[in-house]
């Protein structure tokens, strides 16, 4: 997918799940990231929501329209997605960077981790940038898909400007 992105003269937009395993959080998440002109959902083969009828369903037909790369190794792709230009964000409330005080122009792939543990470890160490988003209640953490919708359109907010 990402040389045809390039081919194109687009900056890539790439979705990378690492860990969803929620069938109804990956059909919301894909929906929104359609919706945000993402060029690919990367989503492993094991640990990882299907990709099936319901969940085309869930996402309102965006998994028909956006291509989902199934991979063996999360890390190997964020690595080769890093080689190929991309900028890694990843989504943690293990850091005081503020998602929007974080560019997010430019060649990207941002990071969202599975709704019981977040981002792997692998995936933590491996990224460029962790950003978070700011929580003023009590309620530590969104629902990912909640979450994945906040971040993909700041990458879009931004890159509008």
């Amino acid at each position: 997918m990402l040389p045809e992105v390039y081919e194109a003269g687009k900056e890539p937009f790439f979705l990378i799940l690492d860990g969803i395993t929620d069938i109804r959080n990956f059909g919301a998440i894909a929906r929104s990231a359609e919706s945000a002109g993402v060029d690919a959902i990367v989503l492993g083969k094991k640990n990882a929501a299907s990709v099936n009828a319901e969940a085309v369903k869930i996402s309102a037909g965006a998994l028909t329209r956006i291509p989902v790369c199934r991979v063996t190794n999360i890390q190997e792709s964020i690595k080769y997605l890093q080689e190929s230009g991309l900028k890694i964000v990843g989504a943690s409330e293990k850091t005081s960077e503020i998602y929007f005080t974080c560019q997010l122009t430019g060649p990207l792939g941002l990071v969202m981790g599975g709704e019981d543990k977040g981002l792997s470890d692998g995936s933590l160490k491996q990224v460029d940038t962790l950003v978070k988003i700011p929580m003023l209640g009590n309620i530590s953490s969104l629902n990912v898909s909640v979450a994945a919708g906040i971040l993909l359109f700041e990458v879009v907010r931004q890159r509008l400007k």
